[in-house]
């Protein structure tokens, strides 16, 4: 299964466009799948099982495995190789999936390989099923792993840190490098296991849609001071009224931060 090829896969050349890096190494794998660790009774969800690395050694620990896939090429193989009643195939964008409809008693599990080209606002779709989840791994470029956990005051900080750790435990669980893959891409990857936050737990924003626009716009330009990006909302009153140095720029606020002055405005917005 896991065997080097030029093309990826004897018959099936990587797509570019679906941003296809094909896991080929079995320590890896191993590791993931250990990480995961599915238990009857989990609902396992894999995104992109592409030529099935993941999908093999998961089904010997589950009786039953959905997958989404876009390329209709894996989707064919895949059904050649596993009856429904061991694989439920989703062909379609993972991007416009209701992920949600497949929640049943047990915990729901996701995981993936996820393209490089689509992580960040796959990450971002994913967030609106936090709920639901009990908890999800993804392998990703090192560098958007690195932001997602990174702390405030750092490089690595920002939007993405802010909306994904409002949301979610995150942590970085180990580095994937080049060669693990086929074909081999050019930067290292790392896999990263989220667990979504119990409602309330460090600030829950009365709005989340003003809590998203807000954070939006404070990394909108990062190098500004938050009394410049958030003028729309009051900017340095505002910020003054919340005890925050209005001359601070975006990566130096916490997440509960971001949450204090959201909620702040929301209650503004009620008077």
């Amino acid at each position: 299964m896991n065997e080097r090829q030029e093309d990826g896969h004897p018959g099936h050349r990587p797509r570019k466009r679906f941003g296809q890096n094909f896991l080929v190494s079995p320590s890896i794998i191993r590791k993931i799948v250990d990480a995961v660790a599915p238990r009857a009774g989990d609902t396992v969800v894999e995104i992109g099982p592409g030529l099935g690395a993941l999908t093999e050694p998961l089904l010997e620990r589950l009786e039953h495995l959905h997958v989404v896939e876009i390329d209709r090429d894996l989707i064919e193989r895949l059904r050649q190789r596993y009856p429904p009643e061991r694989l439920s195939i989703h062909a379609g964008d993972a991007l416009k999936y209701d992920f949600g409809t497949l929640k049943e008693s047990g915990p729901l599990k996701i995981l993936g390989n996820l393209p490089y080209n689509i992580s960040s606002p796959l990450l971002f779709h994913l967030a609106e099923y936090a709920s639901q989840v009990s908890e999800m791994h993804f392998m990703l470029q090192k560098e958007v792993v690195d932001r997602m956990v990174a702390d405030p005051g750092t490089g690595d900080y920002g939007r993405l840190s802010v909306m994904l750790q409002y949301r979610y435990f995150m942590e970085r669980l180990f580095i994937v490098p080049p060669g693990s893959f086929n074909p081999v891409p050019k930067v290292d990857s790392a896999v990263v296991r989220l667990i979504p936050k119990k409602v309330g737990a460090g600030g829950t924003a009365d709005d989340p849609v003003l809590f998203a626009r807000l954070v939006a716009a404070a990394f909108g330009q990062r190098r500004k001071m938050l009394r410049n990006t958030l003028k729309e909302f009051g900017g340095e009153a505002m910020l003054e009224a919340e005890g925050i140095v209005p001359t601070a720029r975006a990566e130096t606020l916490a997440v509960g931060d971001y949450v204090r002055l959201a909620n702040a405005l929301a209650a503004q917005a009620r008077k």
